[in-house]
């Protein structure tokens, strides 16, 4: 019953949730909580297209390496079939 009112993210409570946004409606009020959460969704985005960023620069630099790799395999199938 208690494992129901988890959330998935970060394993918080109902309670802890209420908690939180009470303490960020003291910290920032009612009208800076918008901006606030504008500012933590572009800070997300710009975190989720650097890490993708990332992402295509390593699978670009080890293509040349995983193609020779295949180019190996396909060499060794063949010699282990004539066999």
């Amino acid at each position: 019953m208690a494992d129901s009112l988890y959330i998935l993210f970060l394993n918080l409570g109902g309670g802890e949730v209420v908690l939180i946004l009470f303490v960020i409606l003291l910290l920032f009020g009612g009208k800076g909580i918008p901006s606030v959460a504008k500012a933590l969704g572009k800070g997300i985005r710009e975190f989720k297209d650097a890490s993708d960023g990332i992402k295509r620069d390593i699978q670009e630099s080890t293509g040349g390496i995983t193609k020779q790799i295949n180019e190996h395999v396909q060499e060794v199938k063949k010699e282990i079939d004539k066999d």
